[in-house]
């Protein structure tokens, strides 16, 4: 069990030149074809896998959230990491992204989404109360709150009223 943090933290994103949000998924919407899709989990694991593996690439942390839509929350050191490892043949993304297109992408079986996000200092805030670490505070540096940080306008440094 992960270990809860008690009281108030937030990310603090000042000691990073910022993060990249990485939001990607996938949506069954013929359940039925199985063929379609359980290939693509264990192609994610493979990604996975490899960032694991070689931390080099720029993936910091990533998490799963599973169901007939599934999500997967990554976080980047630079929009560059991520552009690179979409792109290089010899990882495991571009071989699962080319199968994809080759062989379902018409059959409506199965959808595919993703958003990129870049995060600079300032221009986010967060706040986790009694939680163990995660989001952006577990991706860069989980700090109490303090007087500063107190409100979320504190957080993305507007004047407090």
């Amino acid at each position: 069990m992960a270990k809860i943090d008690r009281g108030r933290w937030t990310a603090n994103l000042d000691e990073h030149d910022g993060v990249v949000l990485f939001l990607i998924g996938m949506r069954i919407n013929k359940p039925w074809r199985i063929d379609h899709w359980l290939w693509m989990f264990a192609a994610m694991g493979g990604m996975l896998t490899h960032l694991a593996k070689h931390p080099e690439r720029g993936m910091i942390k990533a998490r799963n959230w599973f169901g007939r839509t599934t999500m997967q929350v990554g976080y980047w050191r630079s929009v560059e990491d991520l552009m690179r490892f979409a792109a290089d043949d010899d990882a495991p993304h571009r071989p699962a992204w080319r199968r994809f297109y080759q062989r379902l992408a018409k059959s409506g079986s199965v959808g595919i989404w993703h958003e990129t996000y870049v995060v600079a200092p300032g221009s986010a805030e967060s706040v986790y109360v009694n939680m163990p670490a995660f989001g952006l505070a577990e991706a860069t540096e989980k700090v109490r709150v303090t007087r500063r940080t107190g409100s979320a306008k504190q957080r993305l440094g507007a004047p407090a009223y």
